[in-house]
């Protein structure tokens, strides 16, 4: 019996540091950095180098969207899909643009630039608020 209490107390306390951990990660507010790239494009790489260097800093979330636009070019981008080029176009009319292009980075969805640009990225990140995700408790969203 002293063992499944012992395996018990370790599941709860492993519970509890899960439960703790997301908790304090679902509060903290967070940039959303979006790429939409492709291989077709020769002004991407720089980009996702760009992409890169802020990847890893606190409190941001880089996401790279492969488009499909560039494929009439010959060359099938196979990475590339559909859902997200609609994503990058569901965000031209608001952001002030006829049309995608890239490299195309948006941050929190309000802001955009040419992501190969040095230092676009990083302006956009400081400009931007951070965005506040839904917080969960005891595995309900409030």
């Amino acid at each position: 019996m002293t063992g499944s209490k012992t395996r018990l107390g370790k599941v709860l306390l492993a519970g509890a540091a899960l439960a703790a951990t997301l908790g304090a990660a679902s509060a903290q507010p967070l940039t959303v950095v979006e790429l939409f790239t492709s291989q077709g494009c020769s002004s991407c790489p720089p980009a996702n180098a760009n992409l890169i260097k802020v990847k890893d800093r606190p409190g941001v979330l880089a996401l790279s969207f492969n488009v499909t636009y560039w494929d009439y070019l010959g060359w099938k981008d196979t990475f590339g899909r559909q859902e997200f080029t609609q994503r990058q176009v569901n965000y031209e009319p608001p952001l002030g643009h006829d049309g995608p292009f890239t490299p195309q980075v948006v941050v929190n969805g309000s802001a955009d630039a040419v992501g190969a640009k040095p230092g676009e990225i990083e302006r956009l990140i400081s400009a931007s608020p951070r965005a506040m995700g839904r917080r969960f408790r005891s595995g309900k969203a409030r």
